[in-house]
């Protein structure tokens, strides 16, 4: 399903005054695509995702999945006020999948182990979907090391093993923050290459958060925030008024 953005504005308070982290940002990402947000640190990029994630409930405008709002402001009907309810944490375990800027692995658990992991949250015993973790392992190409725990994996095979995890549960969308930033430049295309495919093959609507513009010649539209503003439509970009 197409994941949509409709005129999300976030405004936080600020001592006696007030600051607006996303101004009136309306976008759409389609399923099977993926679009890459840009900007400088500040500009609003990561607001932006934790609204879309349900993370934090905006001000105003909503979230959509397909038909269904998902997230939207404490007047705004029976989904409001999502981001602190047990139904939106139900809808980030079942509907959307976040990789965060830190992998956020558990040390103790082994690669299959942190994505066996997301089974055990939803009530189901892990090892009914080992074949599934198995697979996503392989798909990122990390099967051989699907026995090793996080300390023994490079950065990169740290933010692969997090890419599948975010898959295990067929998530309809994937929001993806800073996946490159702790990464040379050649595995930073390899990661953005890796989330633009595994989007194609799984039919998800993914968003990827980035400042690092010279990664993403695989991703399919490109949109600009600037002072929590789309600025330009950018490359292939869904933005709509």
């Amino acid at each position: 399903m197409d994941l949509m953005l409709d005129h999300i504005t976030l405004v936080y308070p600020d001592g006696e005054s007030t600051v607006t982290a996303v101004d009136d940002v309306s976008l759409t990402v389609p399923a099977g695509t993926t679009t890459a947000v840009l900007g400088p640190s500040g500009s609003g990029k990561s607001s932006l995702l934790a609204v879309a994630a349900t993370l934090t409930t905006p001000t105003s405008g909503e979230v959509r999945i397909g038909d269904d709002v998902v997230n939207a402001p404490a007047d705004g009907g029976p989904t409001a006020g999502s981001a602190v309810s047990a139904d939106a944490a139900r809808l980030r375990r079942d509907r959307i999948g976040i990789v965060f800027q830190q992998p956020q692995l558990i040390a103790s658990l082994t690669a299959l182990e942190n994505l066996e992991l997301m089974s055990h949250l939803r009530g189901e015993r892990p090892s009914t979907h080992r074949n599934r973790a198995l697979e996503l392992l392989e798909a990122v190409g990390l099967r051989d090391v699907a026995a090793k725990r996080p300390g023994q994996l490079s950065g990169g095979q740290r933010q692969r093993v997090a890419i599948a995890r975010a898959l295990m549960n067929h998530p309809e969308v994937l929001l993806v923050d800073e996946p490159t930033s702790a990464l040379d430049h050649s595995r930073g295309i390899q990661i953005i290459e890796l989330v633009t495919r595994l989007t194609r093959e799984t039919g998800a609507a993914t968003i990827v958060v980035t400042h690092d513009e010279a990664t993403l010649d695989s991703v399919d539209a490109r949109v600009h925030l600037a002072d929590g503003r789309l600025v330009g439509a950018g490359e292939g970009a869904v933005a709509r008024a």
